[in-house]
C-alpha cells in the first residue's frame, strides 16, 4: 500500500507540486489584501533587522542581492547563450527571464502592495508583492538547477552546483527582507509562485523548441 502511494506521488509529482505551490500563494495573497502586515512579516523584520543588522553583514547582503539583480541575470543568461553548446538551452534560459519578469510585473500593478516604509537600507522604486528579486531568482536559477540535474553526469558536482544555487535563492529573499525592501510575504509569495511558473515552463517550453527545431530541420 506504502509502495503503491510513494509510486502514485512519484508520477504525478510535478502536478502536486503545481497546485500546493499555487495554493500557497493564493493563500498569502488573501492575506495580504486582509492585512495591511502579516504576523510572520513582523517575525522576519524583529529577526533579521532588529536583531541581526550590522555593518558586516549589511555588506553580504548587499553583495548577495546584487546576484539576482537584473544586471548580473541579463549577464549570465547572455553568457550562457553563447557558451553553451545546445542552443535550445540557451534559448530556453533567455526566454525563462524575460517571462518570469514579465509576470512579476504584471503581478506587482494588479495588487499593487506598497514596499515597507522607514526601515530600508537600499532604494527600491515600483510595488512590493511579490518580490521580483525572489520571483526572478527562483524561475532564473531554479531552471539552472533543473538542467544541471538532468545534464551533469557527474554526481559530486551535479549535487554541489544544485544545492550551491538553492542556497543562493533563499539568500536572495533573505537579503530583500534583510535589507528592507520587501516584507517577508512578498519573498515567500514570490517563491511559491515561480515554482508553480516553473513547472509549467519545464513541461512546455523545452518540448516547444524541439518541435520548431525539427521542423527546421525538415
Amino acid at each position: 500500500m506504502l509502495n503503491k502511494i510513494n509510486n502514485i506521488f512519484f508520477k504525478y509529482r510535478k502536478i502536486l507540486i503545481f497546485f500546493v505551490s499555487l495554493i500557497i500563494f493564493f493563500l498569502i495573497l488573501y492575506d495580504v489584501f486582509r492585512y495591511e502586515i502579516i504576523f510572520y512579516d513582523e517575525l522576519a523584520y524583529n529577526f533579521l533587522v532588529k536583531n541581526l543588522r550590522n555593518d558586516t553583514l549589511t555588506i553580504i547582503m548587499k553583495f548577495i542581492t546584487n546576484l539576482g539583480s537584473g544586471l548580473i541575470l541579463i549577464s549570465i543568461s547572455l553568457l550562457m547563450f553563447i557558451f553553451v553548446k545546445d542552443k535550445k538551452k540557451g534559448i530556453s534560459i533567455t526566454i525563462n527571464l524575460l517571462l518570469i519578469t514579465l509576470i512579476n510585473l504584471i503581478l506587482k500593478l494588479i495588487i499593487q502592495r506598497p514596499r515597507p516604509d522607514g526601515f530600508n537600507i537600499i532604494n527600491e522604486s515600483g510595488y512590493s508583492f511579490p518580490s521580483g528579486h525572489s520571483m526572478i531568482s527562483m524561475a532564473f536559477y531554479g531552471l539552472l538547477i533543473y538542467l544541471s540535474y538532468k545534464n551533469i553526469k557527474n554526481r559530486i558536482l551535479k549535487k554541489t552546483i544544485c544545492i550551491f544555487l538553492f542556497t543562493l535563492i533563499i539568500l536572495i529573499g533573505i537579503s530583500r527582507i534583510y535589507l528592507g525592501v520587501h516584507y517577508a510575504s512578498d519573498v515567500i509569495g514570490g517563491f511559491f509562485i515561480s515554482i508553480a511558473y516553473l513547472i509549467v515552463f519545464i513541461e512546455i517550453v523545452p518540448k516547444l523548441l524541439k518541435i520548431i527545431d525539427n521542423n527546421n530541420k525538415k
